[in-house]
């Protein structure tokens, strides 16, 4: 089995995320971020597809609802992984999540997750850092990434590749 993963990390959160995923997951996986790499790829040539980003400013970055947009109709005939990235937790976080993704993908998941996330100040630009201080309070670096969420996401599409 071949799984592609398709994400968008702005300050590297998203990017440890699918590396762990990664090691989880059971055959070849080949990921590409959005936003950095410019290789192309086939998705006729992937039985598995697995699509995550982050939210800032209260939505998922613009290149991820582009590739939902663009694949929707080959993407409904996979075996499809949804994660999110972010801070939030509870109601709110499934909240952000359903407002990334759309309704009908979500419907013909196989596997959602949400992986918790960070604020690396650190990484940041000068706007940013104002921003995520006045929403959140944050003024540290701070991380709440959900390793086990990430593994159970991982077992899920195991399992469905292991029933085909």
């Amino acid at each position: 089995m071949k799984c592609l993963i398709v994400y968008c990390s702005s300050h590297g959160t998203t990017e440890k995320a699918v590396r762990f995923l990664s090691e989880g997951l059971e055959g070849k996986v080949f990921a590409v971020d959005l936003k950095r790499d410019k290789e192309k790829f086939d998705l006729a040539n992937f039985d598995t597809v697995i699509i995550g980003g982050s939210i800032h400013a209260g939505n998922i970055q613009r290149k991820i609802k582009q590739f939902i947009k663009n694949n929707l109709d080959t993407l409904l005939e996979k075996d499809v992984g949804l994660f999110l990235c972010c801070m939030h937790d509870g109601e709110s976080a499934i909240e952000q999540f359903n407002n990334a993704f759309p309704q009908e993908l979500r419907k013909n998941s196989a596997a959602m997750g949400l992986f918790g996330g960070e604020f690396l100040l650190s990484e940041m630009n000068f706007l940013e850092k104002q921003i995520v201080k006045k929403v959140s309070g944050a003024t540290i670096d701070q991380s709440n990434l959900d390793y086990e969420a990430i593994k159970e996401f991982a077992s899920k599409l195991n399992h469905i590749k292991s029933v085909v």
